[in-house]
């Protein structure tokens, strides 16, 4: 595929993803032509605002359409004057900081045993949490983590070479409990090589070979539920490991590594150092009664 050709084809969805919002679209029926303009991409990111989107999200999705009017100018399918339009519509502002979502160990160890240990559903929720909590991945990462990767590395298991966000690669320590539920999960489902997690049918077996972000995310809000844990996210599993370690005394540069930060800063706001709700600072100041 030639390079116009591919520009052509992002710009095809460009022109979905704008006109449910703006009941026309990004082209017109000549090829070419482009009536993308700062006006349409002030009243996209309008919309986004409208859907109470967090500010960081509606700047990636700006970013991404600075991007492509940057591509498509720079193909000649864009006016470059349009474009210049384009990249100056400013994003959304980031006022203050959001509190994240942590576990305390107590409740992250009620969560990961909350699955029972007698069916092959039950194995392989315990497992998935266990990897979230021990491990700290995302859910993409465990969705597609796979048998190979689990290597024996200086007396330590590990995941190997994991290929994260913005492929970034990191070998990730994994913990003797965590592995122990990895391996009850495979002997049970007979999973000697590919993906580690697969979906489990109604009749409890095995069924394709491989399962998506989408059943990580409701295995997390299933067993949260049942503990009453209520907004809890998987990627609150991976902020709460951050912590666990910083509170077990870990240095930051090594959760770092785990975590697979590219900025210390990152991993500074997954532990929340700025802010400290238990024993806050405004707690004992000598005017109580």
């Amino acid at each position: 595929m030639t390079e116009p050709e591919r520009l052509r084809r992002w710009l095809a969805r460009a022109k979905q993803a704008f006109s449910p919002s703006y009941g026309g679209s990004l082209l017109v029926s000549k090829p070419g032509s482009f009536l993308g303009s700062a006006e349409v991409v002030t009243r996209y990111r309008i919309h986004l605002e409208s859907r109470q989107l967090a500010p960081a999200t509606i700047n990636v999705r700006l970013a991404a359409v600075r991007r492509l009017a940057y591509e498509a100018a720079d193909s000649g399918l864009l006016s470059p004057d349009l474009a210049a339009g384009i990249r100056r519509v400013k994003g959304a502002k980031k006022l203050g900081v959001r509190l994240g979502n942590w576990l305390t160990a107590e409740e992250a160890r009620r969560l990961w045993q909350s699955p029972g240990a007698e069916t092959l559903k039950g194995k392989r929720d315990r497992a998935l949490l266990s990897v979230l909590l021990g491990c700290g991945l995302r859910r993409r990462e465990l969705a597609e983590l796979t048998v190979d990767v689990l290597q024996r590395r200086e007396d330590h298991w590990a995941i190997v070479d994991l290929i994260g966000k913005g492929g970034h690669i990191r070998t990730v320590p994994v913990p003797d409990w965590v592995k122990q539920t990895i391996d009850e999960w495979l002997s049970a489902a007979g999973i000697v090589s590919g993906r580690v997690f697969r979906c489990v049918c109604r009749a409890g077996k095995i069924w394709g070979n491989g399962m998506s972000e989408r059943v990580v995310w409701h295995v997390v809000k299933k067993y949260a539920s049942k503990l009453n844990l209520d907004r809890l996210a998987p990627h609150d599993l991976r902020r709460s490991c951050a912590r666990l370690c910083h509170a077990a005394g870990g240095e930051m540069e090594q959760i770092q590594f785990l975590l697979g930060h590219v900025s210390v800063q990152t991993t500074e706001r997954y532990l929340g150092c700025r802010q400290r709700l238990r024993g806050a600072v405004n707690d004992r100041i000598g005017i109580e009664p």
